[in-house]
């Protein structure tokens, strides 16, 4: 999810080529794009970026519209497959560097473990007043509501060093993601069940290479998305009153979906193929080149979080009480409303207003390293008579 799927390196984001150039250019479709420069960030994942931004905040309106509308709840069965994992995906992508060095740990703990510590205690405030529970504890090891990624992503990138050494990464990940569906006991502490069952997609990301996002974004591709999404739907619609799509969620194990043990592994697999088809698929749509919203992929995680404060309190205000909300318009409504939302929650005037605790600095709470030291010493004009302290 500075900001990736939700906060990642991606203020360096590394060139990817792509199919086609920025906004203005004349790269004819299939070639690849002209080299971006050093630091430039690449339209085509911010895109992403945003675009799974607005599908969660859409699931998550979503959610108080299922009961009685097997449409909305194939819909959302669909969403839940992909939005997720896409950002996963993309976050590993973009961890690959990710190592012990004194700047990639001062950006975990200023990226991701203090918005973590932060938004865990707003959320618990918040939620004492909307869920009306004025005794819920500030846990910092039980993630409540959204704070589960900041959590999870916060361990996948510390265990990124052992996932660029091992031979088999992806297989190991996806037995451990298999062996903690066996296991009820694998608790709240830091959402660990979640954080595991997640794994696999954090390390296909890192294992992914630019020449792969170039496959899906092909012509071929993005023809082949749209019979795949709308079999997906159909699918969808098939199994909502068959199974429950909390497989997707991947929070619980086997026994706390009331389901037999060997269900898990299982799950665990068909969930990771139909996910990763759908990722590909949404891929395949993401435009390459420059747009209005382009500008918004870096601040998709003030929108994951802030967003939530909307939705925990849309019920306590009562919003989903009127009866044409559970109509087709109103549904419709919904999606629009949670689209224009979580997009105001991304643009910079709100990033400028809650960085301080999103990205704070916090040069008071870091020693400087060598490398530091010697930029700051190169950067005194020589006759100047002054230095630098280190």
């Amino acid at each position: 999810m500075s900001e990736d799927t939700l906060r990642e390196d991606t203020l360096r984001m590394r060139p990817v080529a792509s199919t086609s150039g920025e906004a203005g250019a004349s790269t004819p479709r299939g070639a690849a794009a002209p080299p971006k420069q050093a630091g430039q960030r690449d339209a085509f994942f911010d895109n992403a970026k945003y675009l799974a931004i607005v599908l969660v905040a859409i699931g998550h309106a979503w959610e108080p519209l299922r009961d009685g509308s097997r449409a909305v709840s194939a819909l959302y069965m669909v969403v839940y497959a992909f939005h997720m994992p896409a950002f996963i995906v993309i976050s590993g992508y973009f961890s690959r560097s990710s190592d012990a060095s004194p700047g990639r740990v001062r950006r975990l703990v200023t990226g991701l473990a203090v918005p973590y510590v932060v938004f865990e205690t707003a959320y618990t405030l918040y939620t004492r007043w909307t869920d009306q529970e004025p005794d819920r504890p500030v846990s910092l090891l039980d993630p409540l509501y959204l704070t589960w990624f900041l959590a999870a992503l916060f361990v996948w990138r510390l265990t990124t060093p052992v996932w660029r050494r091992v031979r088999w990464p992806l297989p190991v990940a996806l037995v451990i993601a298999m062996l903690a569906t066996l296991s009820p006991t694998v608790g709240n502490d830091l959402d660990l069940q979640r954080t595991l069952q997640f794994l696999p997609y954090f390390v296909l990301g890192l294992r992914l290479k630019p020449e792969h996002f170039r496959l899906v974004r092909r012509r071929s591709a993005r023809v082949l998305a749209v019979p795949v999404f709308a079999a997906a739907v159909v699918v969808a619609y098939w199994a909502v009153p068959r199974m429950t799509g909390a497989w997707f969620y991947h929070r619980d194990s086997a026994e706390e979906l009331a389901a037999p043990a060997w269900y898990g592994p299982v799950m665990t697999l068909v969930t990771f193929g139909c996910s990763l088809v759908l990722v590909a698929c949404f891929l395949a749509w993401v435009p390459g080149r420059r747009a209005w919203f382009t500008v918004l992929g870096a601040g998709t995680l003030y929108g994951y979080l802030l967003h939530g404060f909307v939705a925990q309190g849309s019920k306590f205000w009562g919003w989903y009480e009127p009866a044409w909300v559970h109509q087709p318009v109103g549904a419709v409504v919904v999606t629009v409303v949670a689209a224009v939302l979580v997009t105001a929650l991304c643009t910079p005037p709100v990033r400028r207003l809650f960085r301080p605790v999103m990205e704070p600095e916090m040069a008071w709470a870091f020693r400087r390293d060598a490398h530091e030291r010697a930029r700051e010493r190169n950067a005194v004009p020589e006759g100047s008579g002054s230095a630098v302290r280190g």
